[in-house]
């Protein structure tokens, strides 16, 4: 189940709970919020594994780019050495050589750049749902307590 699901479950429980006369503090089914409570301990781990696998992915990516590149480069140069008998033919080979390093590098920059871009807003967003969680796990522990102090 996702995390914001359980955040306004919580929310409505707190909502929907019955208010003491003249106060602003609620009574809550107890049991009913460690529910909530569980279902979101079980929920947030796996999240966490998404992020942790989207971080992989972007590593992977970023290494298979890497591959690719060093494979361009070593291909240029091999041809490079190749074509080194001519003078003009050599010039001609450096001048793409060059331009396939450019490539490969803007590539590899393009795809590190989209992945670090991709695995920030998976945590971003992660961090806003476990923000929320955070915040509605405080409220409901604040009106519990208060809800303590009224029956003591």
């Amino acid at each position: 189940m996702d995390v914001l699901v359980l955040i306004d479950k919580l929310d409505d429980l707190v909502h929907g709970a019955s208010t003491f006369p003249m106060t602003d503090k609620v009574m809550i089914d107890r049991e009913q919020i460690y529910e909530v409570l569980d279902q979101m301990r079980a929920t947030i781990p796996e999240e966490i594994k998404q992020a942790r696998w989207i971080v992989k992915e972007r590593q992977e990516m970023l290494q298979e780019a890497k591959e690719e590149a060093e494979r361009i480069i070593a291909e240029a140069k091999e041809e490079q050495a190749r074509l080194s008998s001519e003078q003009e033919v050599v010039r001609r080979a450096e001048r793409e050589a060059e331009e396939i390093i450019r490539e490969a590098e803007a590539r590899g920059r393009e795809v590190r750049l989209g992945s670090e871009d991709y695995a920030d807003e998976v945590l971003g967003t992660l961090e806003t749902n476990l923000d929320k969680f955070l915040s509605a796990v405080q409220r409901g522990r604040q009106r519990l307590q208060g809800g303590r102090e009224e029956g003591a």
